[in-house]
């Protein structure tokens, strides 16, 4: 069973909007980089948010911030990414990720050696 449960993927039409969720272990979500990562066939995967689960410190990927948010729930383990106005463009498959083990590094900037399942979330008319 994966360490990292992702749920909350699906269609959506333009404008719209989805909340993915990501739960994890106590030991795994405490004090550690947790963060959301898109890929769409043929192109590179691309860092959506990130967050340090100890100071809620976020970040996000560049033009993302006004419509995506980041944010957790330290009673259920789970870092969840709000999306709306969601475009065409916002089609992907979604994936949770977390560190290992905090590295101190800058979560946005960090390796991320555990990976969720993967969702994919399609925006379409």
């Amino acid at each position: 069973q994966g360490q990292l449960v992702e749920s909350g993927g699906g269609s959506v039409q333009p404008g719209g909007s989805l909340k993915l969720s990501c739960t994890t272990s106590a030991q795994i979500f405490r004090n550690n980089c947790m963060g959301w990562f898109r890929q769409v066939p043929g192109k590179e995967r691309e860092a959506v948010a990130t967050v340090y689960t100890g100071s809620s410190a976020k970040s996000y990927g560049p033009g993302l911030g006004g419509r995506f948010a980041i944010s957790q729930d330290n009673r259920k383990n789970t870092v969840y990414l709000t999306m709306n106005q969601l475009e065409a463009e916002d089609t992907a498959m979604y994936y949770c990720a977390a560190e290992r083990a905090y590295s101190g590094r800058w979560c946005f900037n960090t390796d991320y050696a555990l990976w969720g399942q993967g969702m994919q979330v399609t925006v379409s008319s």
